[in-house]
């Protein structure tokens, strides 16, 4: 039996070692990311002349049941400084006053516009558009869904570019002029994404960001950490080798002619945004086509994050089943000849350490302290396991931080920072356990095929003031 204990705790200890190298990586990675963005940074300076090569892009909002933070988010849009942009909110058969209230800040106008179907959607039963800001329409249809929204959004949109961003979301005035340059830069991007942070405890007032603080509802804190590590150097660490897999819903630009190409956004997946990456991703390596799809850490989109732990639970089992649908319909990308770095590396990587590893890490931990409690692990041992497991995990959070501040200091108060170097510790000791076991029951429910939906969050709105 000691034997026995000891292969399974060695096996542990490999997964929490290759995890955490892994994540070591991609922060190096991030860094000279970060290095090599500080660069482009006095060329996003140069307002007019410069935006005036930006293409013209579509911003696509799907809305249900959003008429707490709907009206601020299409402000924060309606304000951003971008050469020509168009905004086109799709209400999905909302329950509430979702239109109402968009009719009534915005006077909309029934609008006769000629509707060309490329990818089927659910009925579009009228179209409107404002009367105060011309370049702002709003579909309403019968409730399909997000996908089925955005599938709607792209249906009317009328520029080569097309940006989704979610109803509870405010952008930074300079977003669409940053997370765009890369399509300037190549001609093979296809898709990039910018930085999401939680708006919890911020001041928005007519839908602008006045002041940036920290939540104190400590649910909201404790993603504050977690959003700045999966951004900072998740993403912008495999940005650098070609290899992101996800681009967030909340923000993200894409090539209209390309999502069309592969079919649009599917409609009967929870994690729609991630499996419309790695669809492209698939489909690109397919044909042995060359193009880029990048993460853009400059571009913040701020939204709402849950401040209640039912909330947060929905939102991560829905987060981990559409992850597992994503992979799950690709598998043919994982190790193919043409795969590269997403098929080689990223793809293995996500469903070996993401989609298994919370069912590994919460085995990893139950078996490691039973064994010790029954004499089979020893003390040297077993406190390698903690350091492996929660001090690494630390060290990771605390260094993300550290990017953060050194790149751009969102959080400028020291108090600030003295809260969230605490919490970047607190969260590895219980919260990430607990996220852990939520995307357990993710990946459970997706084994037993049981019927997921868009969901809803429930909206409190507190860090928007009146305007």
């Amino acid at each position: 039996m000691m034997e026995a204990a000891e292969l399974l705790t060695s096996l542990t200890l490999f997964y929490f070692l290759g995890v955490n190298t892994v994540y070591l990586t991609l922060s190096v990675l991030a860094a000279f990311s970060l290095y090599r963005n500080w660069q482009y940074r006095d060329i996003s300076a140069l307002p007019t002349a410069y935006s005036m090569m930006a293409p013209p892009i579509s911003v696509l909002v799907p809305a249900y049941n959003e008429e707490t933070t709907i009206v601020a988010s299409v402000h924060s849009i309606l304000q951003l400084t971008y050469s020509e942009f168009e905004v086109i909110v799709i209400n999905d058969g909302s329950k509430d006053r979702t239109l109402e209230v968009l009719k009534e800040a915005f006077g909309l106008l029934p609008f006769p516009q000629a509707y060309r179907v490329q990818l089927k959607t659910q009925e579009v039963r009228a179209i409107y558009r404002s009367t105060r800001h011309p370049q702002l329409r709003v579909i309403d249809k019968v409730n399909g869904g997000k996908a089925d929204s955005l599938n709607a959004g792209i249906n009317a949109s009328r520029y080569p570019l097309f940006c989704g961003v979610d109803a509870d979301s405010i952008l930074q005035r300079n977003s669409l002029q940053l997370v765009t340059q890369p399509f300037l830069r190549s001609p093979q991007m296809v898709a990039t994404g910018g930085t999401v942070r939680a708006a919890n405890g911020c001041n928005v007032q007519g839908g602008f960001l006045n002041s940036v603080d920290l939540p104190r509802n400590p649910w909201a804190l404790l993603q504050v950490v977690e959003y700045l590590r999966a951004f900072l150097f998740g993403r912008l660490g495999w940005s650098r080798l070609n290899a992101m897999l996800i681009i967030s819903g909340a923000f993200g630009v894409f090539k209209k002619d390309v999502v069309i190409e592969v079919g649009g956004y599917r409609t009967h997946t929870i994690g729609e945004d991630m499996e419309l990456v790695v669809r492209i991703h698939h489909h690109m390596r397919s044909l042995g086509r060359p193009y880029k799809i990048e993460f853009v850490p400059d571009p913040v989109c701020w939204t709402e994050v849950p401040e209640d732990w039912k909330t947060l639970k929905n939102q991560r089992v829905r987060w981990q089943r559409g992850l597992s649908e994503s992979l799950s319909l690709h598998w043919g990308l994982m190790f193919n000849r043409r795969g590269g770095w997403p098929g080689w590396f990223a793809f293995p990587y996500m469903a070996f350490f993401e989609w298994l590893g919370p069912l590994i890490e919460l085995t990893g931990y139950f078996w490691t302290l039973y064994a010790y409690w029954a004499g089979w692990l020893s003390w040297s041992a077993f406190v390698l396991f903690l350091l492996l497991s929660l001090g690494l995990g630390i060290l990771l959070s605390l260094f993300g931080l550290l990017l953060e501040q050194l790149s751009f200091q969102m959080y400028p108060k020291l108090s600030h920072v003295y809260k969230l170097v605490l919490v970047a510790i607190l969260e590895n000791l219980g919260y990430r356990q607990l996220n852990a076991w939520w995307r357990v029951v993710g990946l459970y429910r997706w084994v037993r095929h049981q019927e997921g939906t868009w969901g809803e969050m429930k909206r409190k709105g507190s860090w928007q003031k009146p305007q």
